[in-house]
């Protein structure tokens, strides 16, 4: 008798990061994603837990893309048995290259800070793990192009399906016991100026769908003359615009737009522009790299990615922060959870002339969402940094599909799902979108699960 495929949901349930969706069926088990969890404490403390199946009875990984709420949890995986392939786009596997190293890199810094300066409780303080265990991964990557067939699995035929959001963005399309089931990824915009829009779905029966923003609209304004307003506001009057960005996606979408500001000359030709993220000014070169991935020429995308001063090391890091002039800075982390741009906050929270802008969501508990809800002073480095400079947010400038597009796109189905799974959300914006789904559309079963949850297939 064939073993019934099951599905447990690992993470991304009940929260917004922690992608990962174990698959079992009778020729095996694989892990779609494995994220990190990002925001509020006890989410954080879940990565240091147990996955919730031993690592070593995996047989396989499938990796929807780079982003580390889906990949940075790979070198746990590996470090605590894991041996089998990871399967991914070649643009995926290309960023994941620097991603995880640099998050290993940065979890050896902040335990090695932590340590010196005595602000941990934990004593001593241990990263999750180190830039060479991410490297042990990298290894393990195996390629495929998006629309090829692939086994992972006896019994199981998967394919990667374009997401837009990101380079190498894909969703999961597995075929087992007779059953279709599509696990979305992160969706990207129908009409994003950089990024190819998602493929449009195809039949399954069950769905696994992102709901980020489940419940709000990314509104209609253009995200140029917003972002021309903010940036000529504070040159005026003499401050400094930090932009706390992703560094693979949005750091080069940002980027885009700087340049077009400037080539139009809504913004001084002359504005010191500088992107201090060496992770992100890698991204840039692959973003150049993957041609096929996005709507820029060659040209384009070099022109786009000159905009700004590549600033790689710390010394020149620093000194941007003595710098008097006016200027842009973009550094990482896009939820100001770590990274330099920690320490160019410090430097201009305190500067009511400056102003700190993001660029899209920002999960619960981050010092991101903090400052977004108004906080008057944001701890950083054990340290409370008064805030007085302006706190905006870009929230067309998401690579996530919102309430609206992730319905269109839904409405695309040739027919509604048999289950429908909506994960990767916060509670409220999960919910909203189950609830569309059955009212607006009419969909059989929509169901938001709990961590830890399995059902059968």
């Amino acid at each position: 008798m064939t073993k019934r495929p099951a599905l447990r949901f690992l993470g991304a349930a009940g929260t917004v990061t922690g992608s990962r969706f174990l698959v079992e069926t009778g020729g095996g088990r694989l892990l779609v994603d494995c994220g990190l969890f990002q925001g509020w404490k006890n989410l954080r403390r879940l990565n240091w837990r147990p996955l919730g199946v031993r690592p070593s009875t995996l047989d396989a990984v499938l990796l929807t893309h780079a982003h580390l709420d889906h990949s940075g949890w790979l070198p746990r995986l590996v470090k605590e048995g894991y041996a089998g392939p990871i399967h991914a786009t070649a643009a995926t596997i290309a960023l994941c290259g620097i991603l995880l190293p640099d998050s290993g890199h940065l979890q050896e810094k902040d335990a090695e800070l932590a340590n010196r300066e005595g602000f941990s409780r934990h004593h001593p303080a241990l990263p999750l793990y180190t830039a060479e265990d991410a490297r042990r991964v990298l290894p393990r990557f195996s390629t495929h192009d998006f629309e090829r067939a692939f086994s992972p699995l006896p019994g199981v035929e998967a394919r990667f399906r374009r997401a837009g959001h990101i380079l190498g963005a894909a969703m999961v399309e597995l075929a087992v016991a007779g059953r279709r089931i599509l696990f979305t990824g992160d969706i990207g915009r129908l009409h994003d100026p950089v990024m190819a829009p998602p493929a449009p779905p195809e039949e399954a029966e069950v769905l696994v769908i992102e709901s980020t923003y489940g419940d709000r609209l990314h509104g209609d304004d253009d995200p140029q003359s917003v972002l021309a307003d903010h940036v000529i506001g504070t040159v005026r009057a003499g401050g400094t615009v930090v932009v706390p960005a992703f560094a693979v996606g949005r750091a080069q979408l940002l980027l885009y737009h700087l340049h077009r500001l400037k080539t139009d000359g809504r913004i001084p030709a002359d504005l010191p522009i500088f992107l201090d993220s060496p992770m992100a000014i890698d991204a840039s070169a692959i973003f150049c790299r993957f041609q096929d991935e996005h709507r820029l020429s060659a040209s384009e995308c070099r022109a786009v990615c000159g905009v700004a001063t590549y600033v790689r090391d710390r010394e020149a890091s620093a000194a941007l922060d003595t710098d008097p002039r006016p200027k842009v800075i973009i550094s990482a982390a896009g939820m100001a959870t770590g990274g330099r741009v920690l320490h160019h906050l410090k430097r201009y929270l305190p500067d009511h002339r400056s102003l700190v802008l993001f660029t899209g969501f920002q999960a619960g508990g981050t010092r991101g969402r903090k400052l977004l809800e108004g906080a008057r002073e944001i701890r950083i480095h054990g340290r409370d940094v008064p805030v007085r400079a302006r706190v905006a947010v870009l929230d067309m400038l998401s690579a996530h599909a919102d309430r609206a597009e992730l319905l269109a796109w839904c409405r695309r189905f040739p027919r509604p799902p048999r289950r429908t799974f909506v994960v990767h959300g916060e509670p409220a914006a999960s919910d909203a979108l189950r609830h569309a789904l059955e009212h607006e559309l009419g969909w059989p079963e929509v169901i938001v699960p709990l961590h830890g949850e399995r059902v059968a297939l």
